[in-house]
C-alpha cells in the first residue's frame, strides 16, 4: 500500500512541476494542463482499458480499507461506552 500512495504522491509532484515549469514560460494554465495529460491522449484502447480497471480496482481498494476502519472505530467506540456504563 505503501508504494501506491507513493507513486500516487511522485506522480502529483511531477505533473504540479511539469505545469508550474510550463507556467513559468509562458503558458497559461490550461495549456499547460493540457501539456501535462498529453501523454494519456495518445494511449491505445487496450492500455487506457486496463489504467480503468487499475482505477476502479483502487477505488474499490479505497472503500474496503475506509469501512474496515469505519467499523473498528465504531466498535471501539461502543466497546468504551459500556464500560463507562456503571
Amino acid at each position: 500500500m505503501k508504494i501506491v500512495w507513493t507513486s500516487a504522491l511522485l506522480l502529483g509532484c511531477l505533473m504540479g512541476f511539469s505545469i508550474g515549469v510550463d507556467m513559468v514560460q509562458g503558458f497559461s494554465f490550461s495549456m499547460a494542463l493540457q501539456n501535462a495529460y498529453s501523454p494519456f491522449r495518445v494511449m491505445e484502447f487496450a492500455e487506457l482499458f486496463v489504467l480503468f480497471v487499475l482505477f476502479v480496482l483502487f477505488f474499490l481498494l479505497f472503500c474496503f480499507v475506509s469501512e474496515v476502519f469505519y467499523r473498528s472505530f465504531k466498535v471501539k467506540k461502543q466497546n468504551s461506552d459500556k464500560n463507562k456504563t456503571p
